[in-house]
């Protein structure tokens, strides 16, 4: 199906509440989803919760709660950021759902002629969930979480990962999976280069607490977290039960994920589609992360910012302006409160809100209305500049120039107005121009704040003036 376009999102841990760097990461792939769909495609937009892993049994019962009553709490808390963010998702995968362990069992049983047993010892981060070499360690620690891995030892199922070094390489070379950016792309063939071993992806009962997938006739172990997690793309579409999503919308367009996963969704992923037979994702977009004062936000290390109180206090677009166009999405965004309310006050009171009333105003005196078509040449020239650029950089994932481009379409709109002095009467033929340059800034708008957006075509139908961003002193 040429039309469609399906794009997924990392799915969450859930062993405490969503956090900035969580929203950043759905907003994203929102942008993406909005703007494929104004392209007519058939989108569908999957998200989710991760709930199989061991840190959310550790974080139940550190909390003296069942696993269950945590994951069902902190997924619900998860899925409340549809509302607060503004999210156009259209499915939500939770890890525990029935089809979802139809479909991990049945995928088991599709890479089995790959799978085989044996005795291991290993260091194991149980914040990545995943083993590591001693070489790989930071000062003995994960290079992630910044803590000491266990050292684990039992008998477990193994994935023959090392028989597809080759055929991967030759994959990710040739782009037929693309990967973004392109220095993404280098250090995952580097990883490959240093040679792939097969990697462990089971766990015995006892050690996962009697919690997550059972292995397909094993009761005694259960399926490897991430091998579950990943497999979250294609049981979403009923894979487990061969499915008509599956059939329409796989294999992924575009997998939206962070910079720290890259190596489970651009080498074991594809190993595991390839071992099952079934087509390979398209692209992976990999982005940096929110840091606060250059550390990473996360729940281990403390420094956790709740986007629903940011939203409280800022409001949505607010927030999602300022994730998407402080940085470079392929770059970490550092966040403080003092970084939002500047770009809150300059770009969006004084900058957007500032134009969008002084348009309106003119309309409203001079009871005008939009025309068909600009008739100014030097307004419909940079306008058409505008949309072009806006389109370059959203088909690049440049959020952050989509924007600039956006803006910087404002700044030439409020010079036009001082210069054409449209409130005075014998230059009153200006305003049908500005009025459809202003719905055209709401439609580029639509994808980044579509609340925004829709408020702004309802000022210019209405002619009624309403402030879109009061300054925050």
């Amino acid at each position: 199906m040429k039309n469609k376009f399906y794009i997924t999102t990392a799915i969450d841990y859930v062993n405490s509440s969503p956090h900035l760097g969580h929203a950043l990461e759905k907003i994203q792939a929102d942008v993406i989803a909005r703007y494929q769909r104004t392209k007519g495609k058939d989108v569908f937009f999957l998200t989710g919760t991760d709930e199989n892993s061991l840190k959310n049994v550790k974080a139940a019962k550190e909390m003296g709660i069942s696993t269950e009553e945590l994951v069902d709490k902190n997924a619900a808390r998860f899925y409340q950021l549809k509302k607060a963010l503004n999210l156009s998702f259209d499915d939500f995968i939770r890890t525990t759902q029935k089809r979802h362990k139809k479909g991990v069992q049945k995928f088991w049983l599709a890479i089995k002629k790959d799978i085989y047993k044996k005795k291991y010892r290993g260091l194991y981060c149980v914040g990545c969930e995943e083993f590591y070499k001693k070489e790989e360690l930071e000062n003995g620690l994960c290079p992630e979480h910044k803590t000491k891995p266990e050292i684990i030892e039992e008998e477990n199922y193994f994935f023959a990962l090392s028989k597809y070094q080759d055929k991967l390489k030759r994959i990710i070379e040739k782009g037929e999976i693309r990967i973004v950016p392109e220095s993404r792309k280098i250090e995952v063939l580097s990883f490959i280069e240093k040679g792939l071993e097969d990697i462990c992806i089971s766990r015995s009962i006892e050690r996962a607490h009697g919690w997550g997938i059972e292995v397909p006739g094993d009761k005694t172990q259960v399926i490897w977290v991430w091998l579950d997690a990943l497999s979250n793309y294609i049981t979403a579409l009923d894979y487990g039960k061969d499915g008509e999503k599956f059939k329409k919308y796989w294999p992924a367009d575009l997998h939206v994920i962070g910079k720290g996963i890259s190596r489970f969704h651009c080498i074991y992923w594809p190993a595991f589609l390839i071992s099952a037979k079934l087509p390979l994702s398209k692209m992976v977009f990999i982005h940096g992360y929110i840091t606060v004062e250059g550390q990473k936000m996360s729940k281990s290390l403390g420094n956790v910012v709740d986007p629903f109180f940011v939203v409280e206090k800022f409001g949505t677009d607010a927030l999602r302006y300022f994730l998407l166009r402080e940085a470079s999405p392929f770059e970490d965004v550092d966040f403080t409160f003092e970084k939002l309310k500047k770009r809150y006050n300059d770009d969006l009171a004084k900058g957007l809100g500032n134009l969008v009333a002084r348009i309106i105003s003119l309309a409203k005196k001079f009871k005008i209305s939009k025309s068909k078509e600009v008739k100014d040449e030097a307004l419909k020239r940079n306008l058409k500049i505008s949309e072009k650029k806006w389109k370059e950089n959203l088909e690049s994932f440049q959020f952050h120039e989509a924007l600039r481009v956006i803006f910087d379409f404002i700044s030439f709109c409020d010079k036009f107005i001082n210069e054409k002095r449209p409130w005075e009467k014998e230059n009153k033929k200006f305003i049908p121009d500005l009025l459809f340059a202003l719905e055209s800034i709401s439609k580029l708008l639509n994808p980044f704040l579509p609340e925004t957006s829709k408020k702004i075509l309802s000022q210019i139908k209405t002619r009624k003036k309403e402030i879109l961003f009061p300054k925050i002193e």
